[in-house]
């Protein structure tokens, strides 16, 4: 057991350039400025992880980030790799406004651990071996911008566009998701508000879309987190599931959701709640039946890969949002992301993940 025992926690920025900003409804990312984690055993397992906060979302930062990470490192160095899940409990009691940091260092944990004992990732999370086709972002903008993104992805064989709207009014965003539906009508269709409208607003963009006979296939966090029961009085009006995102940040959040009865799904980010904390959403979401969709913040294929194997090898994800790699100029490592058209090319026999870093 002494080789599986935890040596040394590092932490360094990783900043990495974006081919486009990631806008969303109240904010965007110009770089992502992440942070890269390892996590040395004294067997001489490396583990990697990535913590990727997005200001605008948590407030999290990469100097926050690294500060967290170097108060948690103290709390894991001497523990045992196969401590994971305390090990978790340990890092919320210790930084829980710092959910990005701590599910960089569960994720460097469990790689560690992995690769240590030769367990395929996808197997640890019970090795259920579902094939994972993502879809990818139209990210905030003008409609032009939308029709020329909605023709490069459908080209590239992505069916599933994930729209973001919110940024703007819902008569304009409902003729930037029309300029979509148009130039790539055979795509499936997602929408994404990130909290950006009131309930007047979400049901008047569903309203127009309705008119205009654009099909919607799902509409992720409509109004603000901090409201629930708004959130279930909206979903008795509308005539698309909805999705909590950022109303769904832990699991007390979620157990609120299903006894209100106010979402159809749950987007589930390990990056939003920690590694141990998104299980247990992802145990109350299929206890309560209710759709499940992975997905992540502004990643590289480092923390991106480790959520692909989690939803694979646990099953049940009906959605897959696990794009952000495509909008990096380059990612950190030298084999890149594993993408063939929209369908995610995962190793499940593979202990860790395989990835050499650039």
């Amino acid at each position: 057991m002494a080789a599986l025992r935890i040596s040394r926690v590092e932490a360094r920025p990783l900043d990495l350039a974006l081919s486009e900003p990631f806008a969303i409804a109240t904010g965007a990312l110009l770089a992502a400025n992440n942070v890269l984690v390892t996590v040395t055993l004294e067997g001489g397992s490396l583990g990697l992880g990535e913590a990727a906060p997005f200001p605008a979302v948590s407030g999290e930062t990469q100097a926050s980030s690294l500060a967290a990470l170097r108060a948690l490192a103290p709390l894991v160095e001497g523990r045992l790799a196969t401590e994971w899940r305390a090990l978790a409990e340990a890092l919320a009691r210790s930084v829980p406004s710092e959910p990005a940091a701590r599910a960089g260092l569960e994720m460097a944990i469990v790689d560690a651990l992995t690769r240590a004992l030769g367990v395929p990732l996808a197997a640890l999370y019970g090795g259920a071996g579902q094939p994972l086709a993502t879809d990818v972002t139209i990210t905030a903008g003008d409609s032009e911008h939308a029709r020329r993104s909605a023709e490069s992805f459908a080209r590239r064989g992505f069916r599933t566009l994930k729209i973001k709207v919110g940024a703007a009014s819902a008569g304009d965003d409902a003729e930037r998701v029309a300029e979509v539906h148009g130039a790539a009508p055979d795509a499936r269709l997602v929408l994404d508000a990130n909290g950006g409208y009131d309930e007047a607003a979400a049901l008047e963009l569903l309203r127009l879309l309705e008119r205009r006979q654009v099909p919607i296939a799902l509409f992720e966090q409509p109004i603000p987190r901090g409201d629930p029961r708004a959130l279930a009085a909206l979903r008795r009006l509308s005539t698309v599931p909805l999705c909590a995102d950022e109303s769904a940040r832990s699991a007390q959040d979620v157990l609120e959701l299903v006894a209100l009865g106010a979402v159809d799904a749950i987007n589930v980010k390990v990056m939003k709640t920690g590694l141990v904390e998104a299980l247990a959403i992802i145990e109350i979401a299929k206890a309560a039946r209710l759709g499940l969709m992975i997905g992540g913040m502004v990643e590289s294929e480092i923390a991106m890969l480790h959520s692909a194997h989690l939803a694979s090898g646990l099953g049940g994800f009906t959605e897959v949002d696990l794009d952000t790699p495509l909008f990096l100029e380059r990612g950190p490592t030298v084999e890149g992301y594993p993408l063939d058209r929209d369908r995610l090319v995962l190793d499940l026999g593979q202990s860790g993940i395989g990835r050499t870093l650039a």
